[in-house]
């Protein structure tokens, strides 16, 4: 296991892990992937509710705060509150972007550009497979 896993605060061992999430989860959330646009679970889900980080269960984007990108993944204007994520550089595939991560699995779940609406001025371009979605009705 490397060391790199040992303080992202994920499951220590790897076969857990591997149990937790899917192939593609997995490839996205720990390898740093991104998954197809316009092909995920959450690119135009529109119900009310909150989406939590697949791996921790704790809470990152609210429905409230989702709009339509036409990007093909999930955006949101902010997290529920700034502290549930991570901004960090990302300087991959030739480009300079902001990496979002979840502070509590330190999980890859995409990026955050400054060319979204409102007041924020925020686009965080997420991973569905990142999130779990929770119906407004079910909390």
């Amino acid at each position: 296991m490397s060391e790199k896993r040992l303080k992202c605060g994920l499951p220590q061992d790897e076969a857990e892990l591997k149990k937790i999430l899917t192939p593609e989860q997995y490839q996205i959330m720990v390898e740093n992937g991104t998954e197809r646009p316009f092909s995920n679970a959450y690119w135009d889900h529109k119900e009310d509710g909150i989406y939590v980080d697949a791996i921790s269960g704790v809470p990152l984007f609210s429905s409230e705060d989702k709009f339509d990108s036409g990007t093909g993944w999930p955006s949101f204007t902010q997290a529920i509150t700034p502290e549930v994520v991570i901004e960090l550089p990302d300087y991959s595939h030739g480009m300079q972007r902001i990496e979002v991560r979840s502070r509590s699995s330190n999980s890859h779940l995409g990026h955050v550009f400054d060319d979204g609406p409102g007041a924020t001025g925020k686009r965080f371009c997420i991973n569905s497979a990142s999130l779990k979605f929770i119906p407004k009705r079910a909390v």
